[in-house]
């Protein structure tokens, strides 16, 4: 057991100023078990961006930790040398330092810290030493990109946006009102009044000159989108004359009901602005808002538009293509994610990962301008591909872990990744463009590694009721004893179209569920990617389907093992995974002891108007639930929405939700955890003010573990 004193105790601290929070950094705190705790995983450091210098001796990274006690984090620069591997923290101020990048041909190092009052950029020597503050905008600076010749840098900034939400009377300064005239007046856990623009800057003798270009210009778009884009939608071409940037240039109804973003390009010396993605004068059809899609692809122009998601563009080193990720379908966020290539002389595209059928996740470029790099899921696990213009893919890596593609090393030799799985955080690896052979450069959680025992992880498929084989990834406590009998927890996965990858979770963490001598199975039920595309869209419109079935083939497979006790078993789930939890309350048949439902929807019908992200319902949804098919019947997902089974209901159920979600309205959890009392059910709710879909706070975080397990625990031993 490791307590929050322990735990504060072990955090290496400087001595900050009266009423000030400790230098919150690496921690090794005395562990009492071997078995992982909510204390031991806020511990651990999280590995964030990390850059390579141009001579490739020396790597500059960032690592987040978390304070228990103070209930705050903590983001830390590091310089790692590439010969003896040793790491030196260069941060030894209390304010976090964060996007730490080289510049200067590697002399120096740029980076985010909100030392002077807001968060601006600096500038430090590649030491660490001579520090000074490079930017002096009224505003705070969120993101930063500098030119390939160091002669210019984007600033990323908010700016007024009052599309949605006017601004109230001059002499009401006190009003708290809003008065509300469009769609997307809210997003993911924010009122929109703000919107996040590129700036363009000089820079010379370590210091921002003037007041910027602002490259949007009375435009109330956003660049990056949000809520999670980040400098990856821009880029520099490579003689530092054009700037690429991704955008979605709607706003209110338009943009609630739309996922169509370009790939727009600004060059510097005309200050003119054109769509790559689309022709000139091109204007869509009008899209409507309660159109029944039903995963119907949509007809594409003559002229081959991108339709969907277009993102994260990337100039070739020898600047004749730019290349970014596209998705075909409008309102289909979920939709496969292919790479596409321009050619910038002729304007001709090509899609060069049609042969992979699952979506791109991040890519990049060789220097030979000919072959790219690319990680995507396949079978469970996100692995790392090359590909080359003609499309002729290849897998490099076929770990059992996921990958996520971070750079190229100068010599074009090695991928520069981050690597997890289920039994590992984040690390940085090299990557043999060759061979795929992996090297581990950073070991920011070793002593968490030498120090605890985790479950084994073991792939398993099973059969499902339409004669398919799924896989699910099957967790086994610590010292597990097959002579023994287990509880179970079924984990039901959101998105509803994300991964049961090898991913690693700071709250949703297999470890932790094993550490507690639960067995977990999690299956990759139908709606998921790595299987291709049929599997994957078999959700749409179709929630109660085939995917509950799945859910129901994993858990009964697993419960006719020996060390199984079918006599105690659960499910949980968040976001999708928590609606799953809400309707296999009334549908299982008495299988389940307990369930916990975080996030999720337990009426369809009313998130629909409750959500802010039109294209979502319409699409997973199969339309409005006002709309009625021709024979009078309303989609399947509102027709089986589980609020209309609490009648069945008669399982103890636990419901978590943040207040500031506004992806799922708490109001969701709030009317499942009357509905389950009014049943005469054992039920508990735990509500969070100040989270989002997320539970990003540590103290919020270790009360959401401790709540979980003491429900389960509750119930399941």
């Amino acid at each position: 057991m490791l307590t929050i004193g322990a735990l504060a105790a072990a955090t290496a601290s400087a001595q900050p100023a009266e009423g000030q929070t400790p230098f919150i950094g690496k921690q090794q705190p005395s562990l009492t078990s071997d078995r992982m705790t909510p204390e031991a995983l806020w511990a651990m450091g999280r590995i964030g961006s990390f850059q390579l210098a141009p001579d490739a001796r020396t790597a500059v990274y960032g690592v987040t930790y978390y304070s228990v006690e103070h209930n705050k984090s903590h983001a830390v620069i590091y310089t790692l040398n590439m010969a003896t591997r040793r790491s030196t923290c260069l941060t030894t101020s209390t304010k976090s330092e964060a996007g730490a990048v080289f510049i200067e041909g590697g002399s120096k190092i740029a980076f985010l810290s909100s030392e002077s009052g807001s968060n601006q950029l600096w500038v430090m020597n590649a030491d660490g030493t001579n520090r000074h503050q490079a930017s002096h905008c009224q505003r705070d600076v969120a993101d930063f990109l500098f030119s390939p010749d160091g002669s210019k840098v984007i600033l990323i900034m908010e700016v007024d946006q009052r599309h949605s939400i006017q601004a109230n009377d001059a002499d009401l300064p006190l009003a708290t009102g809003m008065v509300i005239n469009d769609l997307m007046y809210k997003h993911w856990d924010t009122y929109v009044t703000t919107a996040p623009h590129p700036f363009l800057f000089h820079f010379a003798d370590g210091q921002t000159a003037g007041t910027g270009t602002d490259l949007l210009e009375g435009e109330p778009y956003e660049c990056p989108m949000l809520p999670f884009g980040g400098v990856e939608q821009l880029c520099w071409s490579p003689d530092s004359r054009q700037i690429a940037y991704t955008c979605r240039k709607k706003v209110g109804k338009a943009y609630a009901i739309s996922t169509d973003s370009d790939i727009y390009l600004y060059d510097l010396a005309t200050a003119t602005t054109r769509n790559l993605c689309k022709p000139a004068g091109y204007s869509a059809p009008e899209v409507q808002a309660d159109r029944s899609l039903q995963h119907q692809s949509v007809n594409q122009p003559a002229t081959d538009c991108n339709m969907g998601y277009d993102q994260n563009p990337q100039f070739s080193p020898d600047g004749r293509y730019i290349a970014w990720t596209s998705m075909e379908r409008d309102g289909y966020e979920s939709d496969r994610t292919r790479l596409c290539v321009l050619n910038l002389a002729d304007g001709s595209k090509r899609y060069v990962t049609e042969g992979f059928e699952s979506g791109v996740n991040e890519f990049c470029w060789a220097p030979d301008s000919r072959t790219l790099y690319f990680t995507g899921v396949w079978h469970g696990t996100t692995q790392l591909y090359t590909t080359n213009l003609k499309g002729q893919h290849r897998a490099l890596t076929h770990d059992v872990a996921d990958y996520t593609l971070l750079s190229l090393t100068p010599d074009g030799k090695h991928l520069v990744t981050k690597r997890h799985s289920m039994s590992q955080a984040d690390e940085v690896y090299l990557v043999s463009v060759k061979n795929g052979a992996a090297d581990q450069l950073t070991h920011e959680n070793q002593y968490f590694y030498d120090h605890l025992t985790f479950g084994e992880v073991k792939e398993r498929w099973v059969p499902t009721t339409d004669g398919k084989q799924e896989l699910c990834w099957v967790i086994y406590p610590p010292h597990f004893d097959p002579s023994r009998k287990y509880p179970v927890l079924l984990f039901c996965e959101g998105g509803p179209q994300s991964p049961v990858s090898q991913f690693w979770s700071y709250r949703w963490n297999f470890q932790i569920m094993a550490a507690h001598d639960y067995i977990i199975i999690a299956p990759n039920r139908r709606g998921l990617p790595g299987f291709g595309m049929e599997w994957l869209e078999q959700i749409s419109g179709d929630y109660p389907g085939q995917c509950m079935l799945d859910y129901l083939s994993a858990i009964d497979d697993l419960a006719r093992e020996p060390y199984a006790d079918r006599d105690r078993m659960g499910a949980v789930g968040a976001s999708f995974g928590g609606y799953s939890v809400y309707w296999l309350a009334g549908h299982h048949d008495k299988r389940f002891k307990c369930f916990i439902a975080h996030d999720g929807i337990y009426n369809t019908q009313q998130q629909y108007v409750e959500t802010e992200e039109m294209w979502f319902p319409n699409w997973d949804m199969g339309s409005a639930p006002w709309h009625r098919a021709a024979d009078g019947q309303v989609q399947r997902v509102f027709a089986q929405s589980p609020h209309l089974f609490v009648d069945r209901w008669d399982t103890p159920i636990l419901c978590i939700h943040g207040q500031r979600d506004f992806r799922i309205e708490y109001t969701q959890a709030e009317s499942a955890f009357t509905a389950a009392r009014m049943r005469g059910l054992d039920a508990q709710l735990l509500l969070f003010p100040d989270e989002n879909h997320w539970v990003l706070r540590p103290q919020n975080g270790v009360l959401w573990q401790r709540t979980f397990f003491r429900w389960l625990d509750k119930y399941l031993k």
